[in-house]
């Protein structure tokens, strides 16, 4: 087991786009991004095509400890599978993204995927289409994640734990917003921090 070690910091002029967007601005403490319609990250499951064209901005790090924490507003989505979130985008077959998906004006989808060698699931709980903010949480240690979800930002509650085949080594983790059907919105995003690891060592059963 490595030492747990505290991460730099991380600032918006250390990080750095995978397809750029056409729309945005970043300021201290606060980024915006308009999404493009068919923007989207998904591979193969269930719907068998492969989409690799959302924007995503990120920095870059070897840390095997580490939180990273940012908050999302999404007050202009208002079409199906609308979205912004938190994200660790290794390359088109090997990525997790964690956001809130507008359905209808009646609830939207909370939910994360895991992508491993090019096919992606999909976790999901229904909450109220009202919802217009949220937090979230992603937590290293070594090649396994831990995402997480606030309404507060400051009472965080689990919404998986996953391996990634291809996250051991060097990642770049971060931020991303898309639009998969014919539509566009303004992602916001602030209060991004990176912090010593929140997901504390099992402390149960043992190893094998």
């Amino acid at each position: 087991m490595g030492k747990e070690m505290k991460a730099p910091d991380i600032r918006p002029a250390d990080m750095k786009w995978t397809r750029e967007p056409r729309e945005y601005r970043i300021e201290p403490g606060r980024i915006e991004i308009t999404t493009m319609p068919h923007t989207d990250l998904w591979q193969r499951t269930y719907y068998h095509f492969r989409n690799d064209n959302a924007p995503v901005l990120q920095a870059e790090t070897e840390e095997k400890f580490f939180s990273f924490i940012v908050k999302t507003e999404f007050a202009g989505s208002c079409h199906r599978f609308d979205q912004c979130g938190i994200v660790m985008y290794l390359d088109a077959e090997n990525w997790l993204k964690a956001a809130v998906e507008y359905e209808n004006e009646s609830f939207q989808h909370l939910g994360s995927v895991v992508t491993n060698d090019g096919y992606s699931d999909w976790a999901t709980t229904a909450i109220p289409a009202a919802a217009r903010t949220m937090w979230y949480r992603l937590s290293r240690r070594e090649d396994d994640y831990r995402i997480e979800c606030s309404g507060d930002g400051r009472n965080f509650t689990q919404m998986r734990i996953c391996h990634m085949r291809q996250g051991g080594g060097r990642i770049r983790f971060g931020i991303y917003a898309c639009s998969p059907e014919n539509s566009s919105f303004k992602a916001v995003f602030t209060d991004m921090r990176v912090t010593e690891c929140a997901w504390k060592a099992h402390d149960g059963q043992q190893p094998d």
